[in-house]
């Protein structure tokens, strides 16, 4: 499906600096190639009738000099399943594609013609009517998902978040509406008081907070953080011009990542709002940097929704020259993930290459900013190609990647072990090692209860249907019973 313009994003603020991203890529003439099966013909083309997958399997099999068991021993599949899937009796799965494409090397043929998902909401359309995507002042989306706790007050809040730094009183509420009607009668804090220690002070927050992340799931943190957000906001209206600018980029990064962890919490419109808000708050703030990498983001929603289009579309957006590196090097490990959606190695590959040569051109963040991205990676370029190696279907060697860089994370970083751990163990799955995914699986799941990620349940399943397909393993059985338990228990 054709990816739906950058500038066809957003309304109001969120709108300007979308499109102006955008833009900037235009103008850098920043294009990709057509995806693998497309057609790029016009008139008797659309005519033609397209080829069926369980026919071109077939002849790709035929052309390939394989025989229908082995081509079931090299994709881990059972020589029954495979039949109905040429004969037309049974639906292929777009893992099933990826693994028929790297074993007859069909360069992503096979993974094009699977018939697409039914339609839905795409994270590249507008947003419904929101007041904060208007622009409307006051107004901050609300983290109000049923899976989301009752917030606690602005009291407990503010009591934890500010008092101890400013002279608030522990009945004040410090909020845009209360600043607003303050204003008459308390000055602005100038310039020259103590902005920088109500900084710092709140960057600390953050880190902890994104510590926390790590460890706990998001219902646990999204209520502080949406107050924490509104607070640094309402801060910013009573603080001096230079102090109120790094408070409110400091408040658009709060937002950001109360954006992420609603999608972990798997409220795809919630993390919308609030990415929309990231970029109204750091926009107001002189950060034009965030628009662009906003669209990183959501290109994470569209690639776990499996719109590949969508993803490459959207991390192209990021990819200007007059971006930091970084920002261009995470748009290019985006782009590179959508590209192995699509099955196209190629255009991964060199996706890949391009964020290895951004990222380690990035003077990296001034010390007091929080770093956009993962911190947890000593690798990140590697550990994405073992990531897309999966998507790819070339599972035994997406395993040798993750096994070294899954040794390297941070044993307190749960969050990011579950992620890549659930995928290395996807990957010795898909490559026939039931018994070392058993085990890895085993190690994983009290984690993956506790951090309650949507994102990770996603590849969870995956693991789960790959496994379920070795019934009579011992490994299998074994696991069974609290893998079904842990999955209940993901968004």
């Amino acid at each position: 499906m054709p990816s739906v313009p950058v500038s066809e994003l957003e309304t109001g603020n969120s709108a300007a600096c979308l499109a102006r991203a955008a833009h900037a890529a235009d103008a850098d003439g920043i294009g990709r190639p057509g995806r693998p099966g497309a057609s790029a013909q016009g008139g008797s083309q659309v005519l033609e009738q397209p080829p069926v997958f369980g026919a071109e399997l077939r002849r790709l099999r035929i052309a390939a000099g394989l025989t229908l068991t082995q081509l079931a021993s090299s994709v881990h599949y059972s020589k029954g399943q495979l039949s109905k899937i040429e004969t037309g009796h049974k639906r292929p799965s777009p893992e099933l594609a990826r693994l028929c494409d790297a074993a007859l090397d069909a360069h992503g043929t096979l993974a094009a013609l699977v018939p697409a998902r039914p339609p839905r909401d795409s994270a590249v359309q507008a947003l419904d009517c929101d007041p904060v995507a208007s622009g409307t002042a006051g107004a901050v989306p609300h983290v109000d998902s049923p899976r989301s706790p009752t917030p606690p007050s602005r009291r407990q809040v503010i009591a934890v978040g500010a008092a101890a730094v400013l002279s608030v009183g522990p009945g004040d509420e410090v909020t845009t509406a209360g600043a607003r009607s303050a204003s008459a009668n308390r000055p602005a804090i100038s310039p020259t008081a103590p902005g920088e220690p109500l900084l710092d002070t709140y960057r600390t927050l953050l880190a902890q907070y994104r510590r926390l992340g790590q460890m706990s799931p998001p219902s646990a943190l999204l209520p502080v953080l949406a107050e924490q957000t509104r607070a640094l906001r309402a801060l910013a209206e009573r603080t001096g011009s230079r102090s109120g600018r790094e408070l409110l980029a400091l408040a658009a990064r709060f937002a950001e990542f109360t954006g992420w962890l609603a999608q972990e919490a798997s409220d795809e419109s919630a993390a919308l709002r609030w990415t929309a808000h990231a970029v109204d708050l750091a926009d107001a703030s002189g950060d034009r940097d965030l628009a662009s990498y906003a669209l990183v983001r959501r290109a994470l929603i569209t690639y776990y929704r499996g719109e590949a289009d969508d993803t490459i579309g959207l991390a192209e957006g990021a990819l200007s020259d007059r971006l930091p590196p970084r920002i261009r090097g995470l748009a290019a490990q985006r782009e590179a993930q959508g590209h192995a959606l699509a099955g196209d190695h190629d255009a991964c590959m060199r996706g890949l290459d391009r964020a290895r040569e951004l990222l380690t051109a990035d003077p990296g963040s001034p010390p007091a900013a929080p770093v956009l991205g993962t911190t947890h990676l000593d690798d990140p370029v590697s550990m994405i190609t073992g990531w897309c190696l999966v998507d790819l279907g070339r599972p035994r060697a997406a395993s040798e990647i993750l096994d070294r860089e899954c040794a390297r994370l941070p044993t307190d970083a749960w969050r990011t072990q579950v992620r890549y751990g659930v995928r290395r163990a996807l990957a010795h799955a898909r490559a026939g090692e039931i018994d070392h995914a058993c085990r890895l699986t085993e190690r994983l799941l009290p984690l993956a209860v506790n951090v309650s990620s949507a994102t990770i349940a996603t590849d969870l399943r995956r693991l789960s249907r790959t496994l379920s397909r070795h019934s009579r393993s011992r490994s299998y059985l074994a696991i069974a019973p609290r893998l079904t338990a842990a999955l209940a228990l993901t968004p």
